[in-house]
Formats: structure tokens, sequence, C-alpha cells
């Protein structure tokens, strides 16, 4: 048996090759958040083949080939990391680095068959830099462009699979202001050619071409079975896509949302959930008009489903610091903890995310609160075993860092 204090972090790093494979690991004496909108917990957790077998107050007894003692530290699932193109986009400006959307040369303003996930690249080196900071799975999305519907993506984790997507398929939907530029510059039309492709589904009518014989069935298969997410900021949007979901029966979801406050009893009403950046307070544009800081808490006060995204891709394990600023506006803690763990799964369809008996063990061991911006991930643990906790960022630093006064490590050879 193997034991490990994480009073100092760098420790782990120096055992790590002898407990990645690990079958059994115990961590404890840890404040667990188990994935829910309880309150920490002073817990011991025993992980088996990947799997929590058990959560309790003193498991010192069990029989664990690496027991991990956390001192005190909080204990939380991995995090989600929003919306991004995580995986699809490289380096923004290099053409065939990005695959997260459809060249303006690609004509037609609808094409819900255009799938991000065949292009997903697991070895992106913007998933280790995210999982390090905590971060265990994202929706994939698929750009907006100027389309009404942009494409479609899934859940997918952070663990260098190639086929590591779960849950629901979402089918982007544009109806946003800045997207109506190729509609001749009317975000009505969006709701025009929306109403007109629903109605083409009902046919096989070869001369109705608004979208392709494999967009109809993209969109009939999520219309079954998936889900629609608007991106909307402006209030009479966000009521227009509550609207067309109700009409057309579709599980809807908001993205953006900045006036989303103002039509918060609407959204409470439909059971309609919000993807929002805590941060937007001021507008961007006339879409935000009422970009507000404690948007998050009045939608939750109201009760409305919250969750949290940044916006950005690359620096998407800032999303922890989006979250505290929602909490320092109003935002209870514990359901933070929550929006930020288990409710983007339950919402997506993806694998449960809590820390409980028979659940996959993908956990982090935080050097203090997780929302604040002087912490940092100490472990991530995905399916049982522990994250090497490298980056091309801490590569870069390992090579450039001098060790001394003298020359750095860039002028030695290896």
């Amino acid at each position: 048996m193997k034991r490990i204090s994480l009073a100092i972090a760098t420790v782990i790093s120096l055992i790590l090759s002898n407990t990645l494979l690990a079958d059994s690991l115990l961590i404890t004496n840890a404040q667990l958040f188990v994935g829910d909108d309880r309150k920490a917990l002073a817990r011991d957790i025993l992980i088996v083949d990947g799997l929590v077998d058990a959560v309790a107050e003193d498991l010192s007894a069990a029989e664990a080939d690496t027991v991990l003692d956390a001192s005190g530290r909080t204990v939380t699932p991995t995090l989600f990391a929003g919306i991004t193109a995580a995986g699809l986009s490289e380096i923004g400006m290099v053409y065939e680095a990005v695959d997260s959307r459809l060249s303006d040369l690609y004509t037609g303003l609808m094409h819900p068959e255009f799938d991000v996930r065949r292009a997903y690249n697991p070895h992106s080196t913007v998933i280790p830099v995210t999982r390090i900071e905590g971060f265990g799975y994202t929706l994939l999305m698929a750009a907006p462009g100027d389309r009404t519907i942009s494409g479609q993506g899934s859940l997918v984790r952070f663990d260098d699979g190639f086929d590591s997507f779960e849950g629901k398929t979402v089918v982007y939907v544009n109806v946003d202001g800045s997207s109506g530029n190729r509609l001749g510059g009317s975000r009505a039309a969006h709701w025009m050619l929306l109403e007109s492709a629903f109605q083409e589904l009902g046919t096989d009518d070869e001369d109705l071409t608004l979208i392709s014989a494999a967009g109809k069935q993209a969109l009939r298969a999520t219309a079954r079975n998936g889900i629609f997410v608007f991106r909307a900021n402006r209030a009479s949007d966000i009521l227009q896509s509550l609207t067309f979901s109700e009409t057309h029966k579709l599980t809807a979801v908001i993205s953006g949302g900045q006036e989303a406050w103002m039509v918060r009893d609407a959204l409470a009403d439909a059971g309609v959930p919000v993807v929002l950046n805590a941060l937007d307070n001021l507008p961007g544009s006339f879409d935000g008009l009422g970009a507000r800081l404690d948007n998050a808490a009045l939608l939750h006060e109201a009760g409305v489903t919250v969750l949290f995204t940044s916006g950005e891709t690359h620096n998407a394990r800032k999303l922890r610091q989006v979250v505290g600023n929602a909490i320092a506006q109003g935002f209870p803690y514990e359901s933070a903890m929550a929006a930020m763990t288990s409710l983007p799964a339950e919402i997506f369809g993806g694998r449960p995310r809590m820390i409980a008996p028979g659940l996959a063990a993908d956990l982090v061991i935080w050097g203090g609160d997780p929302f604040d911006v002087n912490s940092a991930a100490d472990q991530v643990i995905l399916d049982g075993q522990l994250d090497p906790m490298t980056s091309r960022q801490t590569q870069l630093l390992q090579r450039y860092l001098p060790v001394d006064a003298g020359l750095g490590r860039a002028y030695i050879n290896p």
C-alpha cells in the first residue's frame, strides 16, 4: 500500500509513475462535495476498478493499493467546461486547425447535419490544458457564423478517447441579431426559415430544398430525442424560442441569455435551462442592453436552472472565476457546485457526475476553494486513475524556467 500526502502538490509527480494504474485508491480526510446542492461533508472515498466503491466518514480500515491523504482539502466531481470547441479548434487563425464551423463559402443557412463530433481530436493540446485545471467534460459547439442552424454536437469527456462522446445530440439554433446578416438583416427571418424547415420535415418532396435530406433526418432525430440549444440574448428572442419550442414540442436550452432575467418567470414555467456567462454585465451589442451581473442569481431565485459557460475554448479553464463572480452576486455556492458538476450531465443526458457508490470515479482534489482565482487543482482523477497533471504549458514551463542564475534550460542539451 502506498500512502501519499497532498500537503505538497509536487509529491504527486514524484510517485505518479508507480500509481497511475492502481486498481484501488483510497482518499482520506476530504471535504467532499458530492455533486448536488448539499454542503461539504467530511468523508473518505474508496475507488475500486475505476468506480466509487464507498463513501463514508472513516474508511481507514479499507485495503487499497494507494492512499491519498487530502488533509482537509475540497474534493469535487470533475467540472463542466461550458460550451466550447475543445478538440475542434487548435489555433483560431489557422484555417485547417479550426473544425467547429462551416466556411462562409459553404452555401445554405441551415445545416443540422453538420456534426462536429466527426472532427473531434482528443489529442488536441487544449484538452490537457483544460483538464489539469479540474475540468472533465464539455459540450461540443457548432460555431454559429451567420447560420440559423449551425450544426450539432454533444457532451464529450476529456479522457483522450476517440469515442468519449455521451449524452443526447444537441442542435444549435442561432436566433440573435448577429446571426442575421445573411438573412437580409432581420432576425424575423430566422423564425420564417425555422417554421418552413419544420414544415418540410413532414414531407420527402425533393422540390423542397430548404434543408438537405440528411438535414431533415438530423432534425427529425433531434426533435424526437435530442436537445435544441437556442442562442439568444434579447428577452424577446428568448420568448420566441420558448414559443417555437412549445409549438413543435422540442426540448430547449437557452444559450447566452443576457436579458433572461427579464423573462425569468416564463423560463421557469417552461422548465427551460439557461447557459450563461456570469461576467456579461456590459452590452456587447443591442441584444444585451439589459445585461447585469446578478442575472444568474435572479434566474435561480425564480426557479430557473442555470448553467455556466465562459464563451472561451482556449481559456475555458477560467470558467471557475466566472462562477465565483456569480456567487459574489448572490448565486448560492452549493447550487453553483451542482451547476458545474452534475446538472450539465443531467440536462444533456450524460453519465452522472456525482461522487457516489457505483458511479465513475471522476473527481478533483483542490488546493483551495474551486471558485477562488488563487486556487488550483492539486490532482485530477479520471476513471479512478491519477492524471499526470501535465500539458503543453507545463512542459514549456519545465523547459524554459531557469534553474539558476545561469543559462536557462533552453540552452542546456538534455
